[in-house]
């Protein structure tokens, strides 16, 4: 099954590379699809590529995916039991927030690799990540630091799930008093996965 998965998420990739939706294609290096376990329980969704992402093509490779990495250990894993992804795939230029119509273009993509991977928890990273995520969940969005670290029981795409919203890594980088918010969403993530996959899937009704 994972093998299929991957090779559906490859072609999702692809697609992405080659994508001209929006006029962020025209400025990029690389576009940025995402890395991971196809079968992941977890699926971390940003907000865009930065400068080292769209030099390598990666997610979160920079100094905020340094952060995660320390994060995901905190929460007792390792970026190959997971999978990462932003909610647009080419940078936009200067590191600029998202514009609406570019998350438009690539939702399409973020949506087919939340039906391929079938995660138990998406954690939200930042507020454009949590916004969309919320919007497909028919809830309301009012700023990160109110939702963050708060477990929702959701359905999206027919799909039984928990979102856990909190901060971009790289808000705690530029705010350090902001690390501590975000270790301690992190060790709730670690305490939703240390029954297993098995008992996730029925605490969401699989």
């Amino acid at each position: 099954m994972c093998e299929e998965r991957r090779a559906k998420l490859e072609e999702i990739a692809e697609e992405v590379r080659r994508c001209t939706r929006c006029p962020l294609h025209e400025r990029r290096t690389k576009a940025v699809p995402g890395e991971g376990d196809p079968c992941a329980t977890v699926m971390l969704v940003g907000e865009a590529p930065g400068y080292h992402e769209d030099l390598q093509g990666r997610p979160f490779v920079g100094a905020a995916g340094k952060l995660l990495n320390e994060m995901l250990g905190i929460a007792g894993l390792s970026r190959g039991e997971v999978f990462i992804t932003n909610v647009v795939k080419c940078r936009p230029p200067g590191n600029r927030d998202p514009r609406e119509e570019e998350v438009k273009a690539c939702k399409p993509f973020l949506l087919a690799q939340l039906e391929v991977i079938r995660p138990a928890i998406v954690v939200c990273l930042g507020r454009h990540s949590t916004r969309l995520f919320f919007e497909l969940a028919g809830l309301k969005f009012s700023s990160i630091l109110r939702v963050r670290g708060g477990v929702r029981k959701v359905r999206i795409l027919g799909m039984n799930l928990m979102l856990l919203p909190t901060l971009h890594p790289a808000a705690a980088l530029y705010n350090p008093r902001l690390r501590g918010l975000l270790e301690s969403d992190f060790r709730l993530l670690g305490s939703l996965i240390s029954g297993g996959q098995s008992g996730l899937e029925r605490w969401l009704g699989r």
